[in-house]
């Protein structure tokens, strides 16, 4: 695929997305925002995709919103329009949907959308001098991406106050012990700690089961009472008779081999998984 603002590759079961505008450090505009959903899309529906890696070209991941000229294409008469949707909305929803795991390996500056983008990541790698910045009320605008969702489940209400609130910008060592990150690198090692979690996901994990646990963790934690994760439990081990990955994880385990699992996330993921109804 040809790309303007991103660079997208895939090899050995791992899709790369990596932001592409080295010269503007990154500066997040439309056609990246379009062009990385594209990619996300892509990416999820192809079967040789099993883990989504996203990155960013040169010494920063994203230094937020390139506001020169009219990169944002954000307009007085767009916003009042029912089905426009911000840019970093169309990237982070697609990754909230994506059925297959994303790690994000953040290096330098992530600022703005550069902060906001990685949130729906499963894991987040960043490198020690790395730092981190939701600085929407530094500059009199508002979060975006759904990060005021997204932030408060990962880090906690308190944290997300403060961050946001203050629009301070975060070093990698807090970004840490929050739980924003999940492990620090150097910058030279980052790429080659994100591959190597990559491989250990492909290897070792069955994609439906991956598809399955990823919505559910996202979609039963935010309901009022665990009612329904009660019941989607209830179904989803009842069907297991007929999962031939649930056999070969048994059986590999008893065997101490590695699994080979076949199910596929297009033909096989549960009919009666209740988000399947609303995509």
């Amino acid at each position: 695929m040809s790309y303007e603002h991103i660079r997208f590759s895939v090899a050995d079961r791992v899709a790369t997305l990596e932001l592409h505008r080295p010269e503007a450090r990154n500066g997040f505009t439309v056609k990246m925002a379009d062009e990385l959903a594209d990619a996300l899309s892509a990416a999820d529906a192809d079967e040789g995709v099993r883990v989504v890696i996203l990155t960013g070209a040169g010494k920063d991941f994203c230094v937020g919103a390139d506001l020169s000229g009219s990169s944002l294409e954000v307009t007085q008469t767009q916003a009042p329009e029912g089905d426009w949707v911000e840019p970093a909305t169309r990237v982070t929803r697609q990754m909230f949907a994506l059925r297959k795991p994303i790690i994000a390996a953040i290096q330098g500056a992530a600022v703005g959308v550069g902060s906001t983008m990685i949130l729906p990541a499963d894991f987040r790698l960043a490198a020690k001098t790395s730092r981190f910045g939701f600085v929407f009320s530094r500059r009199g605008i508002y979060p975006e991406a759904g990060s005021s969702w997204f932030l408060p489940r990962i880090v906690g209400m308190g944290r997300a106050l403060d961050w946001m609130v203050s629009g301070r910008l975060i070093p990698a060592e807090e970004a840490l012990g929050a739980g924003l990150v999940r492990s620090l690198h150097e910058p030279e090692a980052l790429l080659d700690a994100a591959h190597a979690l990559a491989r250990e996901l492909v290897e070792t994990t069955a994609p439906v089961s991956v598809a399955v646990i990823r919505q559910a963790l996202y979609r039963m934690s935010a309901l009022p009472s665990p009612e329904p994760a009660f019941e989607l439990d209830s179904q989803l081990i009842a069907s297991l008779g007929e999962s031939a990955d649930a056999l070969e994880g048994v059986m590999a385990f008893m065997q101490k081999r590695p699994a080979k699992f076949s199910r596929t996330v297009t033909q096989d993921l549960p009919a009666f998984l209740p988000w399947r109804e609303h995509p």
